[in-house]
């Protein structure tokens, strides 16, 4: 897959879910951008729209619509893994099949640190998980985008390192259909529809896809059906209703031991037979967006998130089999008022107003099990969470080469938990509000460079039980407070060469890691923690034919005060995080029908647990190769080999007693067909 990136040191082109106002391919930037450049097509819209990452003095990078719309993934978790500086845990196991995480954070489950949003709508579950990007086909997607730190004030719950926030296909008249057959039995057919008028606008998307893996009983079947429609009846004001549903099931292939791994990466355990998960799942948003002048815009949004995940799973030979069910229905609304003056004495004036609350009803149900029987439950828990927050946000130029951008959030909490085994009923955690002040600051000493920093706060709270005052505790938890910075300079002395270099820092007070197989979902205290990294960046066009494009990542996760019940962790690194991370590629045009790509990703071994005594894992170089053939100006032919060299990969634990393994796929190969109309 061609990988081209956006990448920005600042955000001077708003880029908003395309719900929200006209869309139109990016081309080359304006002498105006200043800070922000684009490498591929991404679909932006009005540049004064509320709510947006126009006023971003932060990492942001953009994933372009064209180059999502080709790729070939099982999940689109895969896709997202492929932006810089973002970490991939591919667990491969079944619907629980991986995540992304960012600046310094692993993707374990433990600490979710990521805010998920689809067209703008929160998209996590309530541990902080990300099953509704499930839902999202490549060929629905217009673009993604990336915002890493803790300076932007948009979103608290679930913000702790940044945002994602994918964005699909709304307005124009098209017809864009694809199939794909391949390795492991492989068939994906995708097909997204629009029809536009001067009013109405209307699309579809309907996906499904069907593999039996590359490890024994691993299978796989995902089905997704997406509708939206918007109405504008005035140039002005926009409202539209998106409604997608999603049913996937998925065999579970389950771990094996270091032995197994290397003699059978492709097997399974005979105990594993009964493993695996059903997943339905619905998203239902309304939008309005109001631009009554050229200096004002309103945007709203109110949804419902629905989700049913039923897994049974068995993690190794002398554990029982477990059944965990999830029963969430999330609802909320979020609103952002912009209003931009024309002020003689500045350059420029920002101000920006906003507020989202999101409230949570959940069921959380596990068993004992033996081959899908029930034998005991060992958890029956009922909870509610309300989350809302408040922002403010101004950006202020003085002159045409200093930009200053000071915000400041609140957030607070409520809820209660029940557990339904007993009969104990408890409050939510008086976390009280959370108060998180940011400030960003951008100069440009010459036309090409401009050097940028920031400093905000962000926050994590308890997700299940852990939000909540439980016995034998009697005193309220407080939130655990991240506080971070970032460094950069962004060159681009022209359309041909751009890069971008970014030292970054985050500490974080009281960090809480959840306990993924403790049955009343209590949490471990990790303590205060350290991560820091640098992160480069380069986009070269090096000829009209041929252009390359390169990220690196180095960073560091330790652990500055532990929990006082485990002092000898001090200093110490934190799982699952690897020191280094790097992708890269060349796209090479070779005719006017056909082009060639070849990419590459990898990164350095991982501590196994925080005693960083049970060795290191999860080192990787992959490559592949893709070629596109243009048949006509409808019909395009791809062909796509993934990890070339068949090299070895796998995702490792530690279950207390051993190491426990999950190969990822070897080479494979992929051919498809995309008609567009």
């Amino acid at each position: 897959m061609s990988l081209r990136i956006v990448l920005l040191a600042s955000a001077s082109l708003a880029l908003v879910p395309p719900a929200f106002a006209d869309e139109a391919p990016l081309a080359a930037k304006s002498s105006q951008d200043g800070v922000a450049f684009t490498v591929g097509e991404v679909q932006i819209t009005a540049a004064g729209a509320a709510g947006s990452a126009k006023s971003l003095l932060t990492s942001v990078d953009r994933l372009g619509g064209d180059v999502a719309q080709a790729a070939n993934v099982d999940y689109a978790w895969e896709l997202i893994g492929k932006m810089p500086g973002v970490l991939v845990t591919d667990f491969n196991q079944g619907t629980t099949s991986g995540k992304f995480s960012f600046r310094g954070f692993n993707g374990e489950g433990e600490i979710n640190a990521v805010k998920l949003l689809v067209d703008g709508v929160p998209s996590n579950g309530n541990d902080g998980n990300m099953p509704y990007l499930d839902m999202v086909f490549p060929l629905d997607i217009a673009g993604v985008e990336v915002v890493r730190g803790t300076s932007d004030p948009r979103y608290g719950l679930h913000a702790i390192a940044g945002s994602a926030n994918i964005m699909t296909r709304v307005g124009g008249t098209y017809l864009d259909a694809k199939v794909l057959t391949g390795s492991y039995a492989t068939y994906d057919a995708q097909a997204s529809a629009g029809y536009e008028t001067d009013k109405i606008s209307q699309n579809y998307l309907v996906a499904y896809r069907e593999a039996d893996g590359y490890r024994d009983h691993g299978a796989l079947d995902r089905l997704s059906l997406a509708g939206k429609w918007f109405y504008r009846p005035t140039d002005s004001l926009r409202a539209g209703l998106i409604a997608r549903y999603y049913k996937g099931s998925a065999q579970e292939p389950g771990y094996l031991t270091a032995g197994q791994a290397a003699s059978a990466p492709r097997s399974t355990n005979a105990y594993n037979r009964t493993d695996g998960d059903t997943r339905k799942m619905g998203q239902y948003s309304l939008h309005l967006d109001w631009t009554p002048t050229s200096a004002l815009s309103w945007s709203n949004s109110i949804y419902v998130n629905t989700l049913r995940d039923d897994r049974y799973v068995k993690f190794s030979a002398t554990t029982s089999q477990q059944r965990r069910y999830t029963d969430e229905d999330h609802w909320g609304a979020m609103s952002a008022l912009r209003y931009e003056p024309q002020i003689a004495s500045l350059s420029r004036l920002v101000f920006e107003i906003g507020g989202d609350v999101q409230r949570q009803d959940n069921i959380s149900l596990r068993f004992n099990t033996v081959e899908r029987v029930v034998s005991s439950q060992t958890r029956n828990q009922k909870f509610s969470l309300t989350v809302g927050g408040v922002y403010a946000q101004s950006v202020i130029e003085p002159t045409d080469w200093l930009t200053l951008t000071p915000a400041w959030r609140i957030d607070w909490v409520d809820g209660r938990f029940l557990n339904r085994l007993t009969g104990v009923a408890a409050p939510v955690n008086d976390y009280g509000a959370i108060q998180q002040p940011k400030f960003s600051v951008a100069v440009r000493p010459v036309h090409d460079v401009t050097v940028y920093g920031n400093w905000g706060k962000s926050f994590q709270v308890g997700v299940g039980s852990g939000a909540y005052l439980i016995a034998p505790r009697v005193t309220d938890l407080a939130p655990s407070i991240n506080e971070g910075w970032e460094a950069g300079v962004r060159y681009a002395a022209t359309d041909r060469l751009t890069a971008r270099l970014a030292i970054w820092g985050q500490t974080a007070t009281g960090e809480l890691k959840r306990k993924l197989n403790d049955p009343s979902g209590d949490f471990d205290n990790l303590g205060a923690t350290k991560r820091e990294g640098v992160d480069l960046q380069v986009d070269a066009k090096l000829t009209p034919r041929l252009k390359v494009w390169g990220a690196a990542a180095w960073q560091r996760a330790k652990i500055r005060t532990p929990d006082p019940a485990t002092p000898a962790l001090k200093g110490n690194r934190i799982d699952h995080v690897p020191a280094r991370m790097f992708s890269g590629g060349v796209d090479f045009t070779a005719t006017e029908k056909l082009t060639l790509s070849a990419s590459a990703s990898g990164q350095s071994a991982y501590e196994l647990t925080t005693s960083n005594d049970r060795g290191r894992y999860g080192d990787y170089v992959s490559l592949d190769l893709d070629a596109t053939y243009k048949v006509n100006s409808r019909l395009a032919l791809s062909l796509q080999i993934k990890n070339l060299t068949d090299a070895d990969r796998e995702y490792v634990w530690w279950d207390g007693a051993q190491t426990l393994h999950s190969p990822a796929d070897g080479r494979t190969a992929f051919v498809s067909a995309r008609v567009r109309y």
